[in-house]
């Protein structure tokens, strides 16, 4: 059988374009790799679905780092406001939490997943799972269809890529659209992993003496090799076994991936107390240890850090813990004070990409029209969703590029 649209990949991008598609009237067929639909959104924001978020646009793109300007024009006909709409159409109650994120009311993915996909069975889309496809057919400067592994053909006036990119390679995202786009033309910008875990040979690391403790509201930062701030993220942190993970961590992480390229290693700092400058800080301890004498440093200062990250501050500035208050000099208080505010060390690399969060680099976003998101390289080939070179932080601005990407995507290869 011939179709109008082929969507190719059942994440979120291909789902929201497969509905587009479909909501446009067109006989749409929609093909996964995988035994079944909406797997990388069952399991997105820890189970319970970060849907989108609701911050004002420009703060939207502001937290996608990756070439977040490109969807400006999107987000002029389909935005973060639209896909709240759309998800209370489909009967899913949304709730906003920190940071403007939203999760459906059921606090369960699979809920948003049923509902997508009860969407599509409406709109009489064809569902093909557990369908590799081999290649996109292309003739005289036009996708015509695609060929399947098995050897089968499909043809189709229009193809929507939303195949993903390299990350969380067991939801079947493991890159295999970017020799499609290579084969119609189009560039792949660099894939690198964004949204990762941080690695470090540090002794203190290799000896596992912080694995397992986190630290909540730090500002964390990567500098640059002359000691200047690069970026800094305000967020919780904790020491793994091989290095430093959590949300201001994986932040940080596409910056780390960047200035390794230009040095072999890269120093990141933490800022355990930010809402103190240092000299605020230290007239504070200093008054405190003076009003305690006879008590030990450790017993005085507990609860400004946690405790194993006081102990461990208090060893780098060659203070004994049990030492009194009145026994340690103003100078090594200065250096514990010092380390609080700006505890230095550093990292080698990340976690591979496949342990990546999100993929950084792919489909160049040059050689597509932002307002459809069609190729600009070959007629009836549309992109969406993480196989572009777009990426954020997580919280649910990826998730929001995804769904806008898939709307704008099958709305136009639907029409087309």
């Amino acid at each position: 059988m011939n179709y109008d649209v082929i969507v190719i990949g059942g994440g979120p991008s291909g789902l929201m374009a497969s509905i587009a598609a479909g909501e446009q009237g067109a006989r749409v067929l929609l093909l996964d790799k995988g035994s079944k639909l909406g797997r990388k959104l069952a399991i997105s924001g820890g189970g319970r679905c970060n849907v989108t978020n609701r911050l004002p646009i420009d703060e939207i793109i502001k937290h996608i780092p990756g070439n977040g300007r490109f969807l400006y024009s999107a987000f002029s006909i389909f935005n973060n406001e639209d896909i709240i709409r759309f998800f209370e159409d489909l009967g899913i109650q949304l709730k906003e939490e920190d940071h403007g994120r939203m999760f459906p009311v059921t606090d369960k993915a699979q809920s948003v997943v049923d509902a997508l996909l009860r969407r599509i069975d409406e709109l009489n889309v064809t569902i093909r799972v557990n369908t590799a496809v081999a290649n996109i057919l292309y003739k005289d400067g036009r996708a015509t269809g695609i060929e399947l592994r098995d050897g089968q053909t499909i043809l189709s006036q229009t193809i929507v890529v939303a195949a993903g990119g390299c990350s969380v390679p067991h939801t079947g995202s493991t890159g295999d659209a970017y020799p499609w786009a290579e084969q119609a033309g189009h560039t792949i910008t660099e894939l690198y992993p964004t949204e990762v875990p941080v690695t470090s040979e540090e002794a203190f690391i290799k000896d596992k003496t912080l694995q397992g403790l986190s630290l909540r509201n730090v500002a964390l930062s990567v500098l640059n090799p002359k000691g200047k701030t690069i970026i800094t993220h305000q967020m919780d942190m904790i020491f793994t076994h091989f290095g430093i993970s959590g949300p201001a961590v994986l932040r940080c992480s596409q910056y780390v991936v960047k200035a390794l390229k230009k040095s072999t290693e890269v120093v990141m700092t933490i800022d355990s107390l930010p809402d103190k400058n240092e000299e605020q800080l230290f007239q504070d301890i200093h008054r405190l240890m003076k009003e305690h004498p006879k008590k030990s440093v450790k017993n005085c200062l507990k609860g400004i850090v946690p405790e194993r990250y006081l102990l461990f501050l208090l060893k780098q500035a060659d203070i004994d813990e049990e030492m009194p208050c009145n026994g340690v000099s103003m100078e090594k208080v200065r250096q514990f004070v010092h380390l609080c505010k700006d505890f230095r060390f550093t990292v080698n690399g990340t976690l591979p990409l496949e342990k990546a969060f999100v993929t950084g680099g792919g489909v160049s976003i040059k050689e597509i029209e932002p307002k459809t998101m069609a190729s600009k390289k070959m007629s009836g080939l549309y992109f969406c969703g993480e196989v572009l070179d777009i990426h954020g932080y997580t919280g649910g601005y990826n998730i929001t590029s995804a769904l806008v990407t898939g709307r704008l995507a099958g709305t136009n290869a639907g029409q087309e």
